[in-house]
């Protein structure tokens, strides 16, 4: 696909990027870093469009990966993608939630085909860290 996943994130507070137990690996929240830079700043329908906030959903699943792999080993052990839960930032006349989570959603489905199908969330949140537009977590159901 000519995707090139991204150096994981360090995490900078008391979490892991990533809790494996038995079969499933939990992906904490996975912000649109670039490098050291993070892709946009500010809430959709005010200072963010949709189409940036898609690419930024989009970075969130490279970056999720990123961490996933780093943790496993290899992506070769994911067996499905369970669960995704998207934040975005929200102006409060902005609605369009489902719409930016839906780039990674479709990501995941062109990274892992039927096993990228999944289970998912889209909210609208006030606020999220480091004043991104999007954050993204998930549960993905490995092989041994």
């Amino acid at each position: 696909m000519g995707l090139t996943l991204p150096e994981p994130a360090t995490p900078r507070f008391s979490y892991v990027p990533v809790v494996v137990h038995d079969s499933t690996a939990f992906v904490s929240g996975q912000l649109p870093w670039v490098g050291r830079d993070l892709h946009a700043l500010g809430k959709l329908g005010a200072e963010v469009s949709v189409d940036v906030g898609c690419q930024a959903a989009r970075l969130c699943v490279l970056q999720g990966l990123a961490v996933l792999e780093q943790a496993l080993g290899s992506l070769d052990r994911v067996d499905k993608v369970l669960k995704v839960t998207g934040f975005v930032a929200s102006a409060p006349d902005f609605f369009e939630q489902p719409r930016v989570i839906d780039a990674a959603s479709q990501l995941l489905v062109e990274t892992f085909g039927d096993a990228g199908r999944h289970a998912r969330s889209a909210v609208g949140v006030a606020a999220l860290p480091r004043n991104v537009p999007v954050e993204i977590e998930f549960v993905f159901a490995i092989r041994s």
